[in-house]
């Protein structure tokens, strides 16, 4: 699921410092914010929406499309089961630091409940110049800017990054994917591949990966069946090998998920692979001219 400006959006943690924070950010940028979450403040408003108790009493009188949860560790599970049950079609979980177990509990409510989860560990989702959904810095225009090329990553800071570069190339963005760091994520690159791939307004989709796990691999199978070009930048070319690094998926073991098994991978695919994030632009630019 792309998010849309027509797309109903509830908050929960909406009142904390952060909460109030981003979701006064996503409302200025257009963003669809219909209500928001915090049991100790039910039945008051906060930044111009209602507050609930829970997600399953704000979708009685206010239905949503998106979740998005400002939630600490500890209380993310029931704050993702509580989202599954009242009926989101996508749940963005920020929350990062959660119980592995807590994360195969949510993905089983998600899976029940017909739920996409991206996340955790993610930075948001952003279709420029409609709406966007996280902590993404969609408001700069420097960095955001509408256009055709949609970027995934694992990483916030990178897909900002890849994001700029483009916007500086003058190609702009049809939507940022953050699919999240950690291991054992709602929305693979894969599968992020295929909503992209399926959207009228992306031309061509640029990956952005790192060391560890087999996100890039798996994406490169996918990859190999697009007519849309893909090209990609894989982070922790230098990294010593049995050594996480950030992120938590981010680490190699067992031969697997390394540098150079990625990268041959992608190619195999026909992925053009950049060295540096700064060279995505001019990749794109020959598929374009090829075109």
């Amino acid at each position: 699921m792309i998010p849309r400006k027509s797309h109903t959006i509830l908050v929960q943690g909406i009142t904390g410092k952060q909460g109030t924070f981003w979701t006064k950010a996503m409302q200025d940028y257009g963003s669809n914010v219909v209500g928001g979450v915090n049991p100790k403040k039910a039945g008051t408003e906060h930044l111009g929406v209602p507050v609930y108790a829970t997600a399953r009493d704000a979708a009685k009188e206010r239905p949503f499309d998106i979740s998005v949860m400002f939630i600490p560790p500890m209380l993310a599970k029931s704050a993702a089961i509580d989202a599954c049950e009242a009926g989101t079609k996508l749940l963005v979980c920020l929350t990062e630091h959660i119980p592995a177990h807590d994360v195969m509990e949510m993905h089983v409510a998600a899976k029940a409940n017909g739920t996409q989860i991206v996340g955790p560990n993610t930075a948001g989702l952003v279709t420029p110049g409609e709406c966007f959904v996280g902590i993404m810095p969609a408001f700069n225009e420097r960095v955001f800017q509408p256009g055709r090329v949609g970027v995934i990553s694992r990483s916030g800071s990178l897909g900002t990054l890849v994001s700029l570069n483009l916007t500086q190339a003058g190609m702009g963005q049809s939507v940022f994917y953050g699919v999240g760091g950690d291991p054992m994520i709602g929305t693979n690159s894969a599968q992020a591949l295929r909503i992209l791939d399926a959207d009228e307004k992306t031309d061509a989709i640029v990956l952005c990966g790192e060391i560890g796990g087999s996100a890039e691999e798996e994406a490169a199978e996918y990859a190999s069946t697009m007519k849309k070009p893909v090209v990609a930048f894989i982070a922790g070319r230098q990294s010593p090998p049995g050594k996480k690094m950030g992120h938590a998926g981010a680490i190699v073991a067992g031969g697997k998920g390394d540098y150079p098994s990625k990268r041959a991978a992608l190619e195999k695919a026909g992925v053009a692979v950049a060295d540096t994030p700064s060279a995505l632009p001019a990749l794109l630019s020959r598929h374009f001219a090829a075109a």
